[in-house]
This record gives structure tokens, C-alpha cells and sequence, in this order.
């Protein structure tokens, strides 16, 4: 992750902003950094998890490359890799030029994060691990999940008391997601283990 710019953005500047390349940034503490390059791994968990919640949802509910605004110092706008809609946050949407949730906005169901590879102490880890949940969290986003393939599992986190407590599903252990009940999938399907 690399900082693109040190210049403060509002969020309709963010939005906005275009500098020509196909680059994924998010505005943090009001300041645009550039995400790294999704790995082939991310990028065919992402496809699959898109057919698979389409086909239980239907397309409207997908939002893929759509931003939402969390609370911080300053304003600070995701780029989650899935969100997973209410039917009130599509229509939140419907019309604008720009995908981004509002703080005002109603929230998705779901947020789903496919992880970034990086130890402990790196910036993908620390975003992934440690401010997405509290951002979701404190939105009140009621479920979020955490994608790893490099540590081989899938995370889902439910929002009990303002913080998200995590089931950690492996191998062809089945997923349970409060939120999605009728989903019948195993964490290696999601990890593209299993066709």
C-alpha cells in the first residue's frame, strides 16, 4: 500500500477523483493510499463469492468495487471487496453516480473482506485484521467476513455487543452465517480448493 497523496480529501473529492489509471484507492483519515494489486487467488474468490450470493440474492444485492464511509478522525471510505446489500442500502444507491454508503445511508448485511497476504506487523494486516472490524463494527454492520487464503481459512464475524466475534471455518467444514442461513458452502470452496 502506498500513499498516492498527503493532500486532505473530502469525500464527494474522493469520489470524484480521477487520475487516469485503474488503480483501487481508499480514502483514509481523509488522506487517498493506493491498494496493492489483487493477487489471482483474490481475484477468483471474489468471482466465485459474486456467482454464488448473486444466485442466493439476486445481482442487485452484489456490490462489488462499491465504497463505504466509516467513522474516523476525518473522513475515511473503504473499498470493501464485497458488500453484500439490504434491500435499503441498494436502494441507497440507486441513482447516484458515485457507489459509496454514506455514514447516513442504511448499512449492507454483510462486508466481505478477501484478505491481503502480510504478517502481523505489516499494513495489510493491520488493515484487514484490526481497522476493518472496529470500522464495520462501529457502523453496525451485522456480519463481516475475512477471506484468507494464505492462512487457509474463512473467517465470519457477527456483530454481538458493537464488536464482531469470529468463527473461523477450514477445510470442508460448512460455513455458518447467521445472516445467510440458506448459504450451503465450505470454506474450501470459497478458498477454490474444491470445484
Amino acid at each position: 500500500m502506498t500513499l498516492a497523496t498527503d493532500r486532505r480529501m473530502s469525500l464527494m473529492e474522493f469520489l470524484t477523483h480521477d487520475d487516469g489509471s485503474d488503480r483501487r484507492y481508499e480514502l483514509v483519515d481523509g488522506v487517498l493510499v493506493e491498494m496493492g494489486a489483487e493477487s489471482r487467488i483474490n481475484t477468483r474468490i471474489a468471482v466465485f463469492l459474486i456467482g454464488v450470493f448473486s444466485r442466493l440474492l439476486g445481482d442487485d444485492n452484489v456490490g462489488v468495487r462499491e465504497k463505504i464511509e466509516v467513522r474516523s478522525a476525518f473522513v475515511t471510505a473503504r473499498d470493501a471487496d464485497l458488500l453484500i446489500h439490504s434491500d435499503a442500502s441498494v436502494l441507497a444507491l440507486d441513482g447516484r453516480t458515485e457507489a459509496c454508503l454514506t455514514l447516513n445511508d442504511p448499512n449492507p448485511v454483510a462486508v466481505i473482506e478477501i484478505v491481503s497476504p502480510g504478517t502481523e506487523s505489516t499494513d495489510n494486516y493491520k488493515r484487514d485484521y484490526i481497522l476493518k472490524p472496529k470500522e464495520y463494527a462501529d457502523r453496525g454492520i451485522i456480519e463481516m467476513w475475512q477471506v484468507d487464503p494464505s492462512r487457509d481459512y474463512v473467517r465470519i464475524g457477527t456483530l454481538i455487543d458493537g464488536v464482531y466475534q469470529f468463527q473461523t471455518f477450514r477445510d470442508n467444514v460448512t460455513l455458518v452465517s447467521p445472516a445467510f442461513p440458506g448459504l450451503k458452502l465450505t470454506a474450501s470452496q470459497v478458498l477454490r480448493k474444491v470445484q
